[in-house]
Parts: structure tokens; sequence; C-alpha cells
């Protein structure tokens, strides 16, 4: 019979499933109360949220929402990254803090499929939606911006050529 704390914290950790969409696994060993602080403030910068758990609980969760099992990323110290944000600033904050840290990062649901550590380093490296958002409407504003270009120009050059007769009749 399951002790009524660990029902309580597997209670408490499905909510935390249960309102986000994306999950990375880290392993946290190594790192000091300070730089997991730090770590905290940087994720909640972006809407993300760390939280330490056993990899029993996290195993259980994920087998009652359906997703198949992990056996790569759930291992030793494991720390989940909740998000709903995009996923590729999220993953950048955990590269950069893991060069710097003794932190790794082991592998992620996103979107109900798993990632191992290689495709989230990839992925990380990907421009994030606010980027893609702003370079595409950077493509689709060129061509009329060149439009108005143009149409300046021309009437620069109309003032330009009056300016210079003007100033020949003087």
């Amino acid at each position: 019979m399951p002790q009524q704390y660990k029902i309580d914290k597997v209670n408490e950790l499905k909510v935390h499933f249960d309102n986000n969409k994306d999950y990375i696994f880290n392993n946290f060993s190594g790192l000091t109360v300070g730089q997991m602080t730090d770590l905290r403030r940087q994720l909640a910068k972006v809407k993300s949220k760390f939280i330490v758990s056993k990899n029993n609980f996290i195993k259980r969760i994920l087998k009652e929402k359906g997703y198949p099992e992990v056996t790569e990323g759930l291992f030793g110290p494991t720390g989940i990254t909740f998000t709903n944000e995009d996923l590729s600033e999220v993953l950048k904050i955990l590269f950069k803090f893991s060069d710097n840290y003794k932190m790794v990062v082991k592998g992620a649901f996103a979107d109900g499929v798993y990632f191992g550590s290689d495709q989230l380093k990839k992925l990380s490296k990907l421009p994030g939606k606010k980027q893609l958002i702003a370079l595409l409407m950077a493509t689709m504003n060129a061509p009329m911006q060149n439009f108005v270009f143009a149409c300046n120009d021309v009437v620069t050059r109309f003032v330009r050529a009056l300016n210079a007769v003007a100033e020949k009749k003087k």
C-alpha cells in the first residue's frame, strides 16, 4: 500500500504534467543550491518551471497519460522542466546552462513525441518562434518596401530635375 505523502507528491506532480505540453528531463547532479536557483530564475523568465522528482513518480504519470516508456531519459537524479512556451527558447537556456555547469539535458517529450539529447541539442540551435515570425514578416514586407522606395525615387528624381531647370532659368 503506497504511503499518503507519496500519493500527494504524485498528484502534485500530475498537475504540472496536465498543465504543460512539453517536459524536458535533466540530470542536475553536481549543481549547488545557488546554481539551481539561478536556473529556476532564468526559466521563470520564459514562463517555465523546474521541478525535482523521483523517476518512479515520473514513469507512473507518463504511463497513466499514455506516453511510451522512456528508459534512456529517466535514470539518476532527474529534474523536469515544464513549459507551454517556445521549446527552442527553453532548450537554449538549458543547454547554455549545461555548458557552464554540471547539468545534462537527458531528453524531452514535446507534443507527445520523445526526443533524445542529441535531437534536442539540434532543436536548440534553431531560431525560436518569435524569431521565425520576425523573419517571415520581414520577408513579406520586403516587396512592398522596395515598391515604396522605387516610387519615392521617381518623385525625388522629378523634384531634382525641376530644381535643375529652375536653377538654369535664374
